[in-house]
């Protein structure tokens, strides 16, 4: 699966608002500067990011952007399902996907449902203090995915 910018700017965007969490709120003008995102583009990355309860705005002089959330509660799975969606590597795995025919005598479904759950446990394994501090994460060893029927 290739995650698009979107993805990619979010999890930049979450990370400076964890760095500057002590402070309150942070201006979208401030994070635009520091990570060398268009504003414009910057707006239309926090709204999936509000919408899915990861990030509060307020307006006026005091305004800007934070954590809705404590940077140990909120993963980058969470981001990435905020502004992706989901992270199914396949459409016909996904929670909204398109219903396949032919997914009962499929060879590859427990391929891709096993990378989709492996995908999806990391992400979920990785909080956002995790990335602020940089601290190198690793792939845990995995219980057996769950079968698709």
């Amino acid at each position: 699966m290739k995650f698009f910018t979107k993805s990619r700017y979010a999890l930049r965007v979450m990370i400076e608002l964890t760095r500057h969490h002590e402070q309150g709120n942070t201006p979208l003008r401030d994070i635009a500067a520091s990570q060398n995102i268009s504003l414009k583009y910057l707006e239309r990355v926090m709204t999936p990011l509000c919408r899915a309860g990861l990030v509060k705005g307020e307006r006026g002089s005091q305004g800007g952007y934070r954590l809705a959330l404590p940077p140990e509660r909120c993963t980058a799975g969470d981001i990435l399902r905020a502004v992706e969606g989901n992270l199914a590597p396949v459409d016909c795995l996904a929670p909204d996907g398109i219903p396949c025919d032919f997914q009962k005598q499929c060879a590859s479904v427990h391929f891709w449902s096993g990378l989709g759950a492996c995908m999806e446990r990391y992400a979920d394994s990785v909080t956002l203090r995790d990335l602020a501090t940089e601290r190198r994460v690793c792939v845990r060893p995995a219980e057996e995915p769950a079968s698709v029927e």
